[in-house]
Formats: structure tokens, C-alpha cells, sequence
């Protein structure tokens, strides 16, 4: 199979993996990224490379609050100096504000609602065409909370993360630290009950060849693997993260020491999982040369 070099570059830079190691896994796996990533992982070549981790296309993403019920957004531009003009963050804010007064819960929907001239879809049209790049909706969603629970909220990076938490308990600054928490390290889940079977799973059968290949006997593999779980649910899952503000504790234990618990994480990064532009700027600007 011929590899492309572009592929090749993208999973070095997604692993770290050696260009040599990476070429072999794309051959490996015929082509296929995702499990070019595991074998890496399995022969011990590379430690980590989350999915999530795919960080390219621009654009912001915002929390609302009103009361009890928040909202978190993320609109999408094509450059990050379209993602800070003021015309664009206008047009996130009449979003969000219009999806946070509304009970949509498709993307569908969101983009139906009425404005004072038209719809949420006739804006962003309209907008694509006044500032000269595709801009879109990509993804929101609506929260409502107890009042026994308090919104924690954090916008990273100038809207490049907006991390939203429901801290049961009374406590903002709590709920707070916690929202700064999601934003700064990254977890996909509240806590390992809310890890998929599917996703823990995978991570097994990763750790077992990893285990196989470094030399362990099969007997000691089931009691490797447990402790390498253990540190991988401590990576994705909130509550048994270390704490940033305070590397003696966990989350939950400065939860407990608190009074309080969290029942509900959104983290929004601003292109996660999208694919990046691919060419440069000297390539753009003969493009415009070309086209002229």
C-alpha cells in the first residue's frame, strides 16, 4: 500500500512516534490513523494520542447564564482573526442568547429560531457573507440546574475552551476551581461510571499487548493492566484527577472537603476533532494570485 508522507507527518505529530515507526504503522494497519495509533501504543513506541486531541479549525465557544439554565456554544470561523472580530463575537453572543431562552434540542432547531430579522441560519448567512468565511453552528448544549446546585464556569484562551460544571452544593468558587479544572486538564468524563464499557474496553486490549510486548509474564498481565487503568481513568476522569490547585488532593477529595459533588461536566474546545486546514500561507496567497 502506498502511504502518503502527509499521513505519515500527521501521526508523527499526533504520537511523537519516530517518521520510520509511524510509516511502518500506517502499513501495518493499511492506511488507518486510529489504529496505526494503537499499534504505536502497543509496541510501546507512543504513550498517548487522544482523539480529542485534534485541535485545528477556529472559531469560539461561550457559556450563558441565565438562572437556573445555562448554555454552551461553540460557533465556528475559518481563522482565528475572524474568531476575535467584533462583528463575529456579536453573532455568537445573539446565538447563544437565543438558544439559552429556547428549550431546542437539535442543531436543527437552533438554527430555526427566530431573530429580529429572520433566523439563527439567516444570520450566520448573512454573516458569511459580510465577513468572507464559512462560519457555522457546530454544536450547543442546554443545561438546567437544581437550586441546590451551582453553575461552575470557565472561558480559557479568550473563548478557545468554555468549561461548564453543576457543583451540588453552595459553594461558586468551588464550582469554579472545578470548571478550571475541566478546562486545564482535559477529562471526558465526570467519573469512571460514566466511561463507556466500549471505551475501557479498547483501553484494555491496548494495555494487554503493551504488557505482552514489554515482557510480562501472563500470569502478572491481569495485575499490570488494573494499575494501568487505574492511571487512565485518573487521566480522563474528572473527580480522580489531581487537583490543579492543590497536588495533595484529588477532585473529589477537595469536593468532599467541600461539602459538595459534581453532577454534570461540559467542555467545549474549540475545534476538537476536526481536521486542520491543510495548506500555508504562501500557498494561500498564490492561490488568491492564481485565481485573480
Amino acid at each position: 500500500m502506498d502511504i502518503k508522507a502527509s499521513d505519515v507527518k500527521r501521526l508523527r505529530d499526533m504520537t511523537g512516534a519516530g517518521m520510520l515507526d509511524c510509516k511502518k504503522a500506517l502499513s501495518e494497519t493499511n492506511g488507518d490513523i486510529d489504529k496505526a495509533i494503537d499499534y504505536l501504543r502497543e509496541k510501546g513506541i507512543s504513550k498517548a494520542a487522544k482523539k480529542a486531541d485534534r485541535i485545528a479549525a477556529e472559531g469560539l465557544a461561550n457559556i450563558y447564564v441565565n438562572g437556573n439554565k445555562a448554555c454552551v456554544i461553540e460557533v465556528n470561523a475559518e481563522t482565528d482573526f475572524v474568531a476575535k472580530n467584533k462583528e463575529f463575537t456579536d453573532m455568537v453572543d445573539t446565538i447563544g442568547n437565543a438558544i439559552l431562552n429556547s428549550e431546542v434540542s437539535t442543531l436543527e432547531e437552533a438554527l430555526n429560531l427566530p431573530l429580529e430579522n429572520g433566523t439563527v441560519n439567516d444570520l450566520i448567512i448573512n454573516e458569511t457573507a459580510t465577513i468572507g468565511e464559512k462560519l457555522s453552528l457546530r454544536r450547543f448544549e442546554l443545561v438546567t440546574k437544581n437550586d441546590d446546585e451551582v453553575f461552575g464556569t470557565y472561558i480559557h484562551m479568550g473563548g478557545r475552551i468554555a468549561s461548564l460544571v453543576v457543583v451540588k452544593g453552595n459553594d461558586e468558587n468551588v464550582a469554579k476551581d472545578v470548571a478550571m479544572q475541566s478546562a486545564a486538564m482535559r477529562p471526558n468524563y465526570v467519573n469512571r461510571e460514566e466511561v463507556p464499557e466500549s471505551v475501557t474496553e479498547h483501553e484494555r486490549g491496548v494495555l494487554t499487548e503493551q504488557a505482552l510486548t514489554e515482557g510480562a509474564k501472563p500470569e502478572f498481565v491481569d495485575k499490570i493492566i488494573m494499575g494501568r487503568l487505574n492511571k487512565f481513568y485518573a487521566e480522563i476522569c474528572l473527580v480522580e484527577q489531581t487537583f490543579v490547585k492543590d497536588s495533595d488532593l484529588t477532585v473529589e477529595a477537595y469536593l468532599n472537603k467541600n461539602n459538595s459533588s459534581v453532577s454534570k461536566m461540559i467542555r467545549f474546545e474549540v475545534g476538537e476533532g476536526m481536521e486542520k486546514r491543510s495548506e500555508n500561507f504562501a500557498d494561500e496567497v498564490m492561490g488568491q494570485i492564481k485565481n485573480a
